[in-house]
């Protein structure tokens, strides 16, 4: 069988160059007679993959020399807790922008340590839009400031930073990075999940100021310290080694490629189609306003959502799978990350188009 265009919010597809290297290592790596799997995190081989891929990452992300990357495990939503933990230091309050459902799962584990303040919230539109800055309720004593650039499920997305003054800005990146150029220097924190825009899923990727790192709140466990793996290496304890090996090997794709201007050049391109084809229609909607309309998720729905069904059915069998939207939106959602090669967005198009004539 050949593969599928997989529109998949996360795990999401990987680039097919990076799935044939691994294969091709997959029981030998580079003449070690081991797979990467096998190897000790400790011995040479697996040091070296780790120290390349942190190598690279810096080099692609422009990542300032003050900052530490960290390949850790427990996914995005372990972040949600480690960041208050670490970045509280004596403080009360944290402010958090709440623009979709992982906005309020941070907001929600947030409350647990500290009080939030709510700076703005688009809830009241169905998270379709993303309010003004004018609107928005900072606190200048706020340990930090904390929002999702992009809403995998609502596909809503910031296309500026925030200004937030001396307060340091946390974003979590897990569904834009590595999609598009990005000034590191503006945040005091960014966190990933790998499975959308990195790699497999089990590594998260947290990228953080040195200033921030050293005081945790009282009891916080060794392993939800940044200081913790950032003094180790990422290898306090066993790391993801499969997955930060994948990683490593999308990294070197993004460099051969021409970096993130280039990823940003076809991210932009791929999303404005797709949205000119659903535009142009009467028979598909997408629901979010246009200032703020995901490059990476793009939900929409049928002028008849009684043809749903039909819709993920008969894309299914044309090779175009996981479009079908969240069960909290409902309606389709095409995710198209950087690995979605552009022929995939194109065939989905025309495979819109087609199911219109037929049912419109």
């Amino acid at each position: 069988m050949s593969r599928v265009f997989n529109f998949s919010a996360g795990p999401a597809m990987l680039p097919e160059e990076v799935l044939k290297q691994a294969a091709s290592e997959m029981t030998d790596w580079r003449g070690s007679g081991m797979s990467v799997m096998e190897m000790s995190h400790r011995g040479k081989e697996f040091v070296s993959i780790a120290e390349k891929a942190e190598a690279d990452l810096r080099e692609i992300m422009k990542i300032p020399v003050n900052y530490k990357v960290l390949f850790l495990q427990g996914g995005a939503t372990s972040q949600f807790a480690m960041v208050p933990m670490n970045l509280l230091k004596g403080k009360k309050t944290a402010d958090y922008i709440n623009t979709g459902q992982w906005s309020k799962k941070a907001i929600s584990e947030a409350k647990r340590y500290c009080n939030v303040n709510v700076v703005v919230t688009s809830e009241a539109n169905n998270f379709t839009t993303i309010p003004p800055q004018s609107e928005w309720k900072l606190n200048p004593d706020a340990a930090y400031m904390h929002y999702t650039p992009n809403e995998t499920i609502g596909g809503v997305e910031f296309h500026y930073i925030p200004e937030v003054g001396n307060v340091p800005l946390v974003a979590d990146m897990s569904s834009t990075i590595l999609s598009r150029p990005l000034d590191v220097s503006k945040y005091g924190l960014i966190y990933a999940g790998a499975q959308k825009n990195i790699g497999p899923a089990g590594l998260t990727i947290v990228i953080i100021r040195e200033d921030l790192i050293g005081e945790t709140i009282p009891g916080t466990p060794l392993m939800f310290s940044y200081k913790t793996h950032a003094d180790n290496g990422s290898m306090y304890n066993t790391p993801p080694t499969y997955a930060w090996y994948i990683a490593g090997l999308v990294f070197e794709l993004i460099k051969r490629k021409g970096g993130l201007e280039a990823m940003a050049a076809i991210n932009k391109r791929k999303a404005d189609k797709l949205y000119a084809a659903i535009d142009k229609s009467d028979f598909y909607k997408n629901p979010v306003d246009k200032k703020c309309r995901s490059w990476m998720n793009v939900p929409f729905i049928l002028k008849n959502p009684g043809l749903d069904k039909n819709f993920i059915e008969e894309t299914k069998k044309a090779g175009l799978v996981a479009l079908k939207g969240h069960r909290s939106v409902g309606g389709m959602r095409a995710s198209i990350y950087n690995a979605m090669p552009e022929e995939g967005v194109d065939a989905l198009i025309a495979f819109m188009q087609e199911f219109e004539k037929k049912y419109a």
